[in-house]
């Protein structure tokens, strides 16, 4: 008989990794700490990519590199950036270039969230969010794009939210950033099609991870948990495994696409 327990159901084991992403350079951005950035990274590098990994905490950046290291046995090129100065980001594609001789794939993860009420949110809240994850992305995107077109190679995988679809209480000025962090990803795919490079979206609902805990409260994410169908949060490897297959050439015919990481039912 079929369990009709009401309980979250059990997040799962992890898998092997197949060499998905083998001989490859995978820069990702927002990689250090606990969230889907470092898990993206571990990922990439599990499944057998050279991984950059960036970041503007430079304490943070160091621990996760030394993380990598310990895992793959590979100290990863970790590079400082702040993907708010145009300077850093040029900075950055330019020495992964430099030192690694090309950039395959660029995941860009950085963004920055909050919470406040449309009519108390002040301009600078609502600008500092859309900064760092709306014109931080295109700045990272832009930046991929002109190593990866001239070369017709190349692949971008951005990470958007479901808030880009779904509105959320306090969520004005994210999921603003979100939706256009798609709309940015479609129209880029467009551009770089004819040159064979390739520009996704993953979309995830709720990864938990320590940094989300800190900046939310228990009741806010155990209530957002309990609307997913199996009625707990992703963990972040499980985002991380359709960033890696949106970088592999299992998905060698999907561009302009967003992919939702969710169980979330009505």
């Amino acid at each position: 008989m079929a369990d009709t327990g009401t309980g979250p159901a059990p997040a799962p084991a992890g898998h092997p990794s197949h060499g998905l992403l083998a001989g490859r350079t995978v820069l990702v951005t927002a990689a250090a700490g606990t969230g889907i950035g470092f898990a993206a990274a571990r990922r990439c590098a599990e499944e057998g990519a050279r991984v950059v990994i960036s970041d503007r905490h430079e304490r943070r950046l160091a621990e996760a590199a030394e993380r990598l290291t310990e895992i793959g046995g590979q100290r990863p090129l970790a590079l400082v950036c702040d993907v708010t100065s145009e300077e850093q980001v040029q900075r950055l594609f330019d020495t992964v270039v430099g030192e690694c001789g090309q950039l395959d794939v660029a995941v860009n993860n950085a963004g920055l969230g909050g919470n406040a009420p449309l009519v108390e949110m002040t301009d600078e809240q609502w600008s500092a969010v859309l900064d760092v994850t709306l014109t931080g992305t295109f700045r990272c995107t832009r930046a991929a794009l002109r190593h990866m077109i001239p070369r017709r190679s190349g692949v971008v995988v951005n990470n958007a939210s479901v808030l880009g679809w779904r509105a959320q209480a306090g969520q004005a000025h994210y999921a603003a950033a979100k939706a256009g962090v798609m709309a940015l990803t479609r129209c880029a795919a467009i551009e770089a099609a004819s040159a064979g490079v390739r520009v996704n979206a993953v979309s995830p609902s709720i990864a938990m991870h320590a940094n989300l805990a800190k900046v939310s409260s228990e009741e806010v994410l155990a209530e957002l948990a309990a609307r997913e169908a199996f009625g707990r949060a992703a963990e972040p490897w499980e985002v991380a495994d359709v960033i890696v297959f949106l970088a592999s050439d299992y998905s060698s015919y999907l561009t302009g696409e967003v992919v939702s990481v969710s169980s979330q039912h009505p």
